[in-house]
């Protein structure tokens, strides 16, 4: 059966993106059937792709985000994925308050599949602007979620 994962930030160009491209290669590598996907709980960036200091990182370590493009998170979404995960808790906030009432999806923070890393959130890189940190993270919290499914 397949799994249907969402990963969602805030404006769908940094950190969802790039948690949907590094877990669709790692799944990919590991022969898991997952479909991935991302999405923003704002709409200021809808139809660009992601941003361009985050896709270099990215793609020094393998990763090519360049076919992605920002979505908003819509009400379909909550019954289509199986499991959403939120960059931080304010994303998270904002999907349970999106929520259309019972749905299929569980709500979960990406950093709950690394508490070894006492990690609670993923950072912004727009802002830290550390690019290669969030990567890191990201690949951490991925791991973790393939360990999950397998």
């Amino acid at each position: 059966m397949t799994q249907r994962i969402l990963f969602v930030c805030l404006g769908n160009i940094c950190r969802s993106p790039t948690a949907e491209g590094v877990l669709r290669q790692m799944a990919r590598a590991r022969g898991l059937d997952v479909e991935i996907d991302s999405c923003g709980t704002g709409a200021w960036h809808v139809g660009e792709a992601p941003y361009g200091p985050m896709q270099q990182a990215a793609r020094a370590r393998g990763y090519d985000l360049s076919d992605l493009r920002a979505r908003q998170v819509t009400q379909a979404d909550f019954d289509r994925f199986d499991l959403m995960l939120a960059m931080d808790a304010d994303n998270l906030a904002n999907l349970r308050a999106l929520q259309p009432g019972p749905c299929r999806a569980e709500l979960r923070l990406f950093t709950d599949y690394a508490p070894h890393t006492d990690a609670d959130h993923v950072p912004d890189p727009y802002y830290t602007r550390d690019f290669n940190g969030v990567l890191e993270l990201i690949e951490t919290c991925s791991q973790g979620v393939l360990d999950q499914l397998a």
